[in-house]
């Protein structure tokens, strides 16, 4: 058996890059809930920082589904 190094390598770049994405994404949108919370409590609203914190989770939750997908198809 061989095995094809540059592939494995391919692989292991490609998955890693997912990971740290999808981590940043959700850390972000963590981060836009969190000061939209503190600007409620300042008696301000910050509907930009909620809009972009949801387009992160969508981001991440599209990003699961497709890998998903791959995985399946």
């Amino acid at each position: 058996m061989k095995i094809d190094w540059a592939a494995l390598g391919s692989v292991f770049g490609v998955s890693l890059v997912a990971t740290v994405a999808l981590v940043a994404l959700f850390t972000l949108g963590i981060t836009g809930l969190s000061r939209h919370e503190r600007a409620t409590e300042r008696g301000g609203s910050d509907a930009v920082a909620v809009t972009g914190a949801y387009a992160c989770f969508a981001a991440c939750a599209a990003a699961v589904a497709y890998g998903i997908y791959l995985i399946v198809a």
